[in-house]
């Protein structure tokens, strides 16, 4: 037999979310609830083959995230939501093969590791219970401390003088799998709710002798998330403990109420961040790096000294050292820019390689698009890689030269230290160190303006 295993709670509605996405999967900053319970749970030394997710209302969206991001951890159906007690029994299949389960509500992000692990080895009793002191114990269950005995009553149960207590139940519980097996069958839904409550099997274990005990932890990791406005104030409460650490280790964060960082972004430091950045997903920047005012960068790879100077929108790439980008550009697609590379003023590059040295300045799009090392690209210059079906290359070789307004219909190549003339369509191959020409002929018509000016001035006469 193993020792012991999780089940996390996440099969209701979270009907005061109002919101047809499961509340498990409502976004904390950038990540839904449910993936910081796992990691919690994961952080604390359990394996994911030792944790299940109890899943009901809408649970064919919550099984399919879990198994893309936690393929071993186990999901368990609960096909009507009758309780927490129900729940927990639906799962006995699960947690009967062990000696030991914690219980956990899968809407608690901000509890951590730490607290996790005293969970896991409050072994003692028969059942422990997680409880915190409420500020506001509003709809909370109270909890009820005899001499050597806890047990839990429901607000909609509770007498008057049990709403005045301010401890209350966090939802979490360790349990012997031997002593919630002779008592889980006892639970009724005689109550207010005509529900199965898991809180009932405190009272039952009190009756039957055996030990119930409980533990408080700061309220600051046991709020639940039950509403729009309670998940704000999480994430609000998570965005304030990224900050804090990342300040603490080195990071210059110029105004902390602006600013956004994922829990999976990594940064370096004497890394410097500007008011108004969002910093998303498996971000990592460098040392010596500047982000900009209103930058949002996402999975981006920054290296040492990059300066993103401001609104920047960067997914998905990497801008390696010394590399300079904005104001005002978009770098998106598995786009790398190489060493000391430069990216300016409303630039678009998408999956493009730009070469060590290389600029692309302003107003131009590098669509699938290589450029070697110290080439510049002219302004308003465009690679016009989609033909309607297919995503087409341009190569573009070292040293190169493009004049503004070069239009370059993929697939097309222009060799190293070859020059392009502005206003060019570039539909062929461009040799070495040639210059390229695709533009028609100028032709000048005398006097079009004095006829033209002439035939205005007639019209507008004779609209008079």
């Amino acid at each position: 037999m193993n020792n012991l295993c999780v089940l996390i709670m996440a099969a209701g509605k979270g009907t005061r979310m109002k919101s047809a996405l499961p509340k498990v999967l409502q976004p904390v900053l950038d990540r839904p609830i449910i993936d910081y319970v796992i990691r919690n749970v994961l952080s604390a030394g359990i394996s994911q083959e030792d944790l299940a997710v109890l899943v009901g209302s809408g649970g064919e969206i919550v099984e399919s995230h879990i198994k893309e991001f936690f393929p071993n951890v186990k999901i368990l159906w609960q096909h009507e939501q009758l309780g927490t007690g129900h729940a927990v029994k639906s799962a006995r299949e699960f947690w009967s093969n062990y000696e030991n389960l914690i219980v956990l509500n899968g809407d608690l992000p901000l509890m951590k590791p730490d607290s996790m692990k005293r969970l896991i080895s409050s072994t003692e009793n028969d059942c422990t219970v997680i409880t915190f002191e409420a500020e506001n114990p509003a709809a909370y269950g109270r909890i009820v401390r005899e001499k050597n005995s806890v047990s839990i009553v429901e607000y909609k149960d509770a007498s008057p003088e049990q709403r005045e207590i301010h401890e209350v139940n966090a939802g979490c519980y360790a349990f012997k799998v031997k002593s919630l097996s002779r008592i889980i069958d006892s639970i009724t839904n005689n109550n207010a709710q005509k529900e199965y409550y898991i809180t009932d099997a405190l009272a039952l274990m009190n009756e039957s002798g055996m030990t119930t005990g409980a533990f408080i932890m700061p309220e600051s990791e046991m709020q639940g998330v039950n509403t729009h406005s309670e998940l704000a104030r999480v994430s609000r409460e998570m965005r304030n403990e990224i900050l804090l650490r990342w300040m603490n280790d080195g990071v210059r964060i110029a105004d902390p109420d602006t600013v956004y960082i994922s829990s999976d972004a990594e940064l370096s430091r004497g890394v410097v961040i500007m008011p108004n950045v969002q910093i998303w997903g498996k971000t990592r920047i460098g040392e010596g790096s500047v982000i900009g005012s209103g930058s949002i960068l996402t999975n981006a790879i920054i290296g040492e000294n990059v300066r993103v100077i401001a609104y920047a929108v960067i997914e998905n790439s990497t801008l390696k050292n010394n590399v300079k980008a904005g104001p005002f550009c978009y770098i998106r697609d598995n786009t790398c820019l190489e060493e000391g590379a430069f990216a300016g003023k409303f630039v678009e590059l998408k999956n493009s390689r730009i070469g060590e040295g290389s600029k692309v300045p302003h107003l131009s799009y590098m669509g699938d698009a290589t450029l070697g090392h110290d080439v510049n690209i002219g302004a308003g210059s465009i690679t016009c890689n989609y033909d309607g079906e297919n995503k087409n290359k341009t190569h573009i070789g070292d040293n190169c030269f493009i004049g503004s307004n070069t239009m370059f219909v993929a697939p097309v190549e222009v060799e190293d230290g070859a020059t392009t003339a502005a206003g060019s369509v570039i539909t062929q191959r461009v040799p070495e160190n040639s210059l390229g020409v695709g533009r028609a002929r100028q032709k000048n018509i005398a006097d079009w303006s004095l006829r033209n000016h002439h035939h205005h001035k007639t019209t507008a006469e004779g609209d008079k």
